[in-house]
Parts: structure tokens; sequence; C-alpha cells
């Protein structure tokens, strides 16, 4: 029992707080973490606090199944959240299924997720699919038409270069070269140099922190720089700045969240968070808080933790949140958020991609 007089709402998440996923999951666990103070300062939901219980899977997609397991079936969670990556979402997703717990997916976004017919699925920020489309839309609107994709061979960084190949026609590009590496691959020189001799105009790179500081020190090594060079999800993050120093400069990315795009209470949560965490939330913190704020929203309609009437409420909700629009289709993929492309200019980052939200033009290496 608590203040409010009653047991707390428990919602129960696992992240990837140690591993290759670690900065991802703890800017995830501030967000989380922000959303639930909010929320508790605000009354917490049906009288109720709100406490979320966070468990480290150290990246591990085992471990996250095994975490889930016991929040369900001995930690009685009201709710849960999803873990960060695909493949880890992927692992959970059989589990929430099975105990029929509609699982807000708040970390992931490959688009198999929504492919097998589970009917706990709902996303909260657009899939890897539609991830391309603004970046691809600013490279032939600057005349960038040849490209190279290099991809690790994890499923979530698969899935997003073969996003971008799904739409070379549509936006009338060439694909000079293709090719994975294996995810712990350190040294990437051979690829930065099959793309010198190659000539490519853009550099596509898609992995996650580390491959895109791999991928850009590999580019130094040889002293080579195309005029594009793009890495997502690693360059979306400030630790790739801090890792990079100058270097990073003229990296793009892809974000899902700006705190320039100024969506409702959006300033607000960028300046508690700086205030609590004492650093800057890069779009993953947005992301979990965002989360919070459609399960608030469900849960203040149906004005229950019913999980069939929360179910409903997640597929008919069309609202602004903090990054954007939330809708969701009939498979419970997101359909409606906005995608930014930012790049690192003289070390801040900007969005320099849709126009009518950029605030500084791409710059394109000569």
């Amino acid at each position: 029992m608590n203040a409010y007089g009653s047991e707390p709402i428990k919602i129960g998440v696992s992240l990837s707080l140690t591993g290759i996923y670690s900065p991802m999951g703890n800017y995830q666990k501030n967000g989380f973490q922000l959303w639930e103070k909010h929320i508790n300062e605000k009354g917490g939901l049906l009288n109720r606090e709100v406490k979320i219980i966070i468990h480290d899977d150290k990246s591990n997609p085992e471990i996250a199944k095994a975490i889930y397991a016991q929040m369900i079936l001995e930690e009685k969670v009201d709710f849960l959240f999803g873990p960060y990556s695909t493949p880890i979402t992927n692992a959970i997703l059989p589990l929430a299924e099975k105990y029929n717990y509609p699982l807000l997916i708040s970390g992931a976004a490959g688009d198999s997720l929504w492919e097998q017919n589970f009917k706990n699925a709902i996303g909260v920020y657009t899939p890897t699919s539609k991830i391309p489309y603004s970046f691809l839309e600013m490279l032939l609107n600057h005349d960038i038409r040849k490209l190279a994709i290099f991809y690790s061979d994890d499923q979530f960084s698969r899935d997003l270069a073969n996003a971008f190949l799904a739409n070379v026609n549509k936006y009338n590009l060439k694909i000079s070269l293709v090719e994975s590496f294996k995810k712990d691959s350190k040294d990437l020189k051979y690829l930065a140099k099959k793309t010198k001799e190659s000539s490519v105009e853009a550099l596509i790179l898609a992995g996650h922190f580390q491959e895109a500081v791999n991928m850009r020190k590999a580019l130094k090594a040889i002293k080579y720089y195309p005029k594009v060079f793009y890495a997502h999800i690693g360059a979306s993050i400030d630790a790739y700045r801090r890792e990079l120093g100058d270097d990073a400069n003229l990296t793009f990315a892809s974000s899902l969240w700006e705190v320039e795009a100024n969506f409702p209470n959006s300033k607000k949560f960028y300046e508690d968070y700086l205030k609590n965490f004492k650093e800057l939330p890069q779009y993953h913190s947005a992301l979990a808080y965002a989360t919070g704020q459609v399960f608030e929203e469900a849960v203040k309609r149906v004005n229950s933790l019913d999980k069939e009437k929360l179910r409903e409420a997640f597929f008919k909700m069309d609202i602004i949140i903090i990054i954007g629009r939330y809708s969701i289709d009939k498979t419970g993929k997101q359909k409606r958020q906005q995608v930014f492309v930012t790049q690192w200019q003289k070390g801040t980052k900007k969005i320099v991609w849709p126009p009518n939200f950029s605030n500084s033009k791409p710059i394109i290496f000569k």
C-alpha cells in the first residue's frame, strides 16, 4: 500500500542496460522514469501510483524471455512495455501473445514484428520500412543518385537495408554496392575502400552505434569521405558526437524525435530530462516517454486496466504525443509518425529534412 491508498499499477519492461545495445537501452530507461515521475506528479492513473519495474536483459534475447516470463508469472505486472531492439522484441512477443498482454513496442521497428499475426504487437513509432523515405527524398532533391549500402548482419539492420533497396526505383536511384558484415566487426576499412573505388555518391550504413563509429573511423583511416555518409541508428545519438568529436560532423541519420519539431509537451520533456539526468535526451528517450503517454491515454479512455479494453483503445486512438502523431493500422503497425533526417553540423545535430521541419540545410561534402 502507499499514499494513494491502493497497490500501485505495475508496468514491467526489460531493457538493454548493459551489452551491445546499452547506450539506447539507458536512454530508454531515463525516458520511462521521467514519464513515471510526471504521471505520478499528476496523481497517477485510476487513483493509483504508477510503478515501472525495469530489468536488465544484457542485450540478450534469451535473458529477456526469462525476464518477461518472470514479470508475467511471478511479479504479476499489470502491463508490459517492450524491450530495445527487434531481435529481443521478437523473442518476447510470443509470451505477450500467450498470456494475452498487449505489448506497447517502444524500442523496436522491424516490420517482421507485425507480420506474424500477433494481436498484441502495438507499435509506438515508425516501422523500418518507412524510415528511408525522408532521406531518399532529400538525396533526390540534391541529385545524389549513386549509392552503396552496407549493413550489419542483425535483423534490424537487414530490414533497414532491404527497406532502402525496396525504394531505389521509386526514387530513381542506382545501387553500386550492397554488402553485409558481421555485427562485431571492428575494422571496416575494406568496405570504406570499396566505397572509394566505386566512386559512389552516398554511403548508407545500416547498423547500431558501434557500427556507425567504426565506419566513420574507417573512412578517416583511408582519408576519404563520400558526398553523403548516412549511419542509422548510430549517428542519431549524442554519444556519436562524444566518441568522434569533430569527425562526427557531416554525418546524416534518421531521427524519430527532435525537440525543434515542437510537438506538444516536447519542450517540457526536453527541459525536465536535462534537469533530471544532466544530459541531452535522445530520440530513444522520447520514444520511451511517448510510450507512457500512449498507455496513459488508453487507460483514461477506458477507465480500466482490462487488457481487452486497452487493446481496443490502442487500435482506435489517433492522438498527438511528444514524438508526433500516433495511429496504428489493423496489424498494430504505426502509420502516422514523421521521420526526420538529421546531420551533425559544427558539433550540433540539425534537422535538415523535410523542409517544413528543418532548422538547417543539408551540407553535401564536396
